[in-house]
Order: structure tokens, then C-alpha cells, then sequence
């Protein structure tokens, strides 16, 4: 027991922030809450439809029927004295808020959104006084601790799981012969070459900056750096940037001293520090304003953050992993990534090619969806239709593996044969595939319904960019940096183009 100062009793303090007489000075606010719970998780999801708009993760029923129950089970246990069970229903409310694949940005901008709508229904009759807004922030951060832990702990156990499973099946085939990596689905030569890529890089500490265009999997490329290092088990803390207020991410990502700022109400000590001895990626770091990009750096070449409201340096040990969907080097020329800052970055970058440039590992992928939903739905998927195969190939996928999963996600909700159907796939996707090519006729030998004419054959999205670029080096004689100006895109694109086709 510690015996809080000035207290005449002794009360043992909870996550170092709360004291047992505290709750009883918020009696009044959570029974306020508890009493009129249906209209703060009302204001509650207002606020999220605000914030997030057609982002959101959750439906409005869906909203209530996680959050209504859990207000009534947690303000509960803490109107009885029992921080036990307090902590047990929030670490159960993480967990599932994990397994429904929320993202952690969006859990804990919920978090302060409900303190938002709490304090719409606290006592008016008087106000309560000062010290309990303290109390209830400090209640707050107790519940982001419990809820946040526990979400990164049944992540950390899904994919480590999935991660174990994937390179059990890996390990027995030879280094060249890999389709899968570390939660990376792929065989073609753009995959193997980038799997060779996470490896190297895997082996020393110094900072990464993965380009690719959203939706290809760069979160994925970074997860399987850290956890193909020497420290997988220490923390992998994510950040996106496009997500966060520029204002914000400083704050976020350093910490800040209580008091530094409108709402600091506590020490918060940052990504970077939770992330020490670790990895912190940070997704589309183009996205953060040059202020913050400059301090990044700074942090990069000290191996040191400053809080927010401080004047003292505090040491980090933190491997950094950048990524961005825009060419880096068009970025540094439109002022959205600092020069010395890519600079600094590109001693290590790896590409992660888009879905269309890899239209081969397409069956490779298909195969994994239906196997990742067939478990998170509890169903018994057996394969995919011919039809809505041929569609998914001809698709161009401009949201690229992301949108792949996203569809294959819908197919599994509307869906409920033992084959995936091509009128399962969203209305773009199904679109894809010529007429000829889906008639419910019986088909001759060459996949073609009877009596109908052969399709003319389709160049694939690499054989049609090798013309292109073959197309400009002839009409400019051979100059590349003309044929990089007629074709819209840097000096740097057009010879890895030029490479990558043998030209």
C-alpha cells in the first residue's frame, strides 16, 4: 500500500496515475455517465461520423452494440472499487476492437472522442470543480494503457502466428522457389528480389524508406524487416501520418510535458520512446509538414527526442522505417520531402511493385484471401469460380493488393456459396472480364463458349509498358532524359523501366 500524501488513509495508486480515493471523487461523473449512457454513446458516434467520415471502421449498430455494453460493464466495476475487473473489461474491449481489424489511429482518437462526449452529460448543478476534468483525463489515459496494450498483444499473437505458419511452409522450399514471406504473398521476380532486399536490410539497424503506391503493402514490408532482425520481439509501433493533424504528429510522435499545450494535462512520453529498441514506421511521411520533418531528422542524426515543452534531450534506441506513395525525388522537388531528410533516407530504400506490374502472383493472392477469410469468417470456401477469376485478372487494380483484399472481403459477406461467384465481386471488378469470356455456355476446349469467337489476345500491363517506353527512346533517338519528359516521369523511374525490361 502507498499512502498518498496528504491523505489520512492509505490507498494503492493504479498505473501510477490514479489513487483509490480518486474514484471516489469521480463518483458523481460516472454515475452521470452510467445513467445516461445512451445518449453519450449517441454523441459518441456523432463525433466519430465527424472525424473519420466514410473511413470509418464501424457501422453505426455496430458502434453501439461494442461500445454501449462496455460503458455499462467498466463504469460498473469502477463505481464498485473494483480496478481488477475495470481492467479485465477493457482489456477484453481491446481485444475484440483487434479481431474486428479497427485501426489503432482510429481506436484511440475514439478514446479522446468519448471523453468529448462524456463530459456533455457531467453534473451542471454546480460544475463539478477542476481537479475532477484532471481525474477523468487521468482515467483516460489508464484506459488507452489497458486497451492499447492488450490490442497490440493479440495482434502481436495473430501475426505472429501467421508469420510462424507461413515460414513453416517457406522453410521447406528452396531461397529461390519462395511464394510467401513473412506475411508477403508473391513469386514473381519483383517479390523474390524484394524478399532478398528485407533481409539484408533486416541485418543492421540503420533507417529505411519504402516506396510504393497505397495500397501495395508497405506496413507489411516493414513488419517483415523488424521481425526478420535480431529484435523481433521488442515493440513495432506504427504511425500514419496522412491520419494525424499536422499539428499533432510533433506531439505524438516526441511526447510532450505536462502542461506544454492546451490538454497536456499529463507527461506523455511519444512513439519514439514506446517504440525504444524497437521499430517505428512511419506510413507516408511526406504527409508531415518540413518543421516536423527537420526535428525528425534530428532525431535520425542524435539518436535523441525533445518532448514537446522541454528543453532536455531523452536517448532512444529506435530502428525508423519510412514509406511514401509518391516518388521520392518528384517529392523532394515539389517541397514535400526535405532534401536532407532523403538524403538520409535513401542509404536503404526498397519499391514495392504494384499489383498490375505483378499480375502473376494474382492466383497466388486469390489462394491467400480465401484462405485468410475462410478463417476470420468461419466458412469453408473451396475455390473461386472461372469467371470471377478472369475478372479479377483482367482488373486493373488501382487500389492494388489492399483493394484485392477489400474485395475478396465484400465476396465473403454477400457471398454464400462454396465458390466465390462473379457476381460476389464488386460491380468494378466484375465489369473487368469480356463478355465472351463469362457466358454460362458450356465451353469448348479453349475455355470458350460454344460458337463464340476467340477474344483478341490481351498484352499484359508489362508487355504494354515495355512499348511505350521502347516507343519514346525511338522517337527520341535513344536521349533519356527527352524520353523521361515525353513519357511524364523522372530520369530515375525510366532507367529502372529501362532495366527491368532489358531495353
Amino acid at each position: 500500500m502507498i499512502k498518498r500524501p496528504g491523505s489520512p488513509t492509505s490507498a494503492p495508486r493504479h498505473f501510477h496515475l490514479l489513487w483509490e480515493d480518486d474514484l471516489e471523487d469521480l463518483r458523481e461523473v460516472l454515475e452521470a455517465i452510467l445513467k445516461r449512457r445512451d445518449e453519450v454513446v449517441r454523441r459518441w458516434y456523432q463525433l466519430y461520423v465527424l472525424h473519420f467520415g466514410d473511413a470509418r471502421c464501424l457501422s453505426e449498430a455496430e458502434f453501439t452494440r461494442i461500445f454501449a455494453p462496455a460503458i455499462e460493464r467498466n463504469k460498473s466495476a469502477l463505481l464498485e472499487n473494483d480496478m481488477e475487473r475495470y481492467a479485465s473489461e477493457v482489456i477484453g474491449l481491446g481485444e475484440a476492437l483487434a479481431l474486428r481489424g479497427v485501426a489503432l489511429e482510429e481506436v484511440i482518437a475514439s478514446l479522446h472522442l468519448f471523453e468529448e462526449s462524456a463530459h456533455s452529460v457531467f453534473p451542471q448543478d454546480p460544475p463539478p470543480p477542476t481537479h475532477i476534468y484532471t481525474l477523468f483525463d487521468k482515467l483516460s489515459h489508464v484506459r488507452i494503457i489497458l486497451l492499447v496494450s492488450a490490442y497490440f498483444r493479440l495482434r502481436s499473437a495473430i501475426a505472429g502466428e501467421r508469420i510462424a505458419a507461413l515460414e513453416r511452409e517457406a522453410a521447406r522450399l528452396p531461397i529461390g522457389s519462395r511464394v510467401r514471406f513473412r506475411g508477403l504473398v508473391g513469386a514473381t521476380h519483383a517479390m523474390r528480389e524484394l524478399y532478398d532486399r528485407i533481409e539484408a536490410t533486416a541485418r543492421t539497424r540503420g533507417t529505411v524508406l519504402i516506396v510504393g503506391e497505397s495500397g501495395t503493402g508497405k506496413e507489411l514490408v516493414a513488419h517483415a524487416i523488424h521481425d526478420s532482425g535480431p529484435k523481433q520481439g521488442l515493440p513495432f509501433i506504427a504511425l500514419n501520418c496522412a491520419a494525424i493533424p499536422k499539428d499533432l504528429i510533433e506531439s505524438e510522435m516526441f511526447g510532450y510535458k505536462r502542461g506544454a499545450f492546451s490538454g497536456a494535462n499529463v507527461d506523455y512520453a511519444g512513439l519514439f520512446r514506446a517504440a525504444d529498441g524497437g521499430t517505428l514506421f512511419l506510413d507516408e511521411v511526406t504527409e508531415m509538414s518540413p518543421e516536423t520533418q527537420s526535428k525528425l531528422l534530428r532525431v535520425i542524426q542524435e539518436r535523441a527526442v525533445r518532448p514537446v515543452g522541454t528543453t532536455r534531450e531523452l536517448p532512444v534506441n529506435v530502428r525508423l522505417i519510412a514509406s511514401t506513395n509518391r516518388d521520392p525525388e518528384q517529392a523532394v522537388a515539389d517541397g514535400q520531402l526535405r532534401p536532407d531528410l532523403y538524403y538520409r533516407l535513401q542509404a536503404s530504400v526498397l519499391r514495392v511493385a504494384p499489383l498490375r506490374e505483378r499480375r502473376e502472383d494474382i492466383p497466388l493472392l486469390v489462394e491467400h484471401f480465401i484462405a485468410v477469410f475462410n478463417e476470420r469468417f468461419g466458412r469453408d470456401v473451396a475455390g473461386i469460380e472461372p469467371a470471377a477469376l478472369q475478372a479479377i485478372e483482367h482488373h486493373s487494380w488501382p487500389g492494388n493488393v489492399r483493394e484485392l483484399s477489400n474485395a475478396f472481403e465484400g465476396a465473403f459477406t454477400f457471398g454464400n456459396g462454396r465458390s466465390l461467384r462473379l457476381e460476389d465481386l464488386p460491380a468494378a471488378i466484375s465489369a473487368a472480364v469480356p463478355a465472351p469470356l463469362i457466358a454460362d455456355d458450356p465451353r469448348d476446349g479453349r475455355g470458350l463458349a460454344s460458337g463464340a469467337h476467340p477474344a483478341k489476345p490481351v498484352s499484359t500491363f508489362a508487355e504494354a509498358e515495355r512499348d511505350v517506353v521502347q516507343r519514346a527512346l525511338e522517337s527520341t533517338a535513344g536521349n533519356r532524359l527527352q524520353a523521361a519528359k515525353l513519357l511524364q516521369i523522372s530520369r530515375k523511374k525510366l532507367y529502372a523501366m529501362i532495366e527491368k525490361h532489358g531495353l
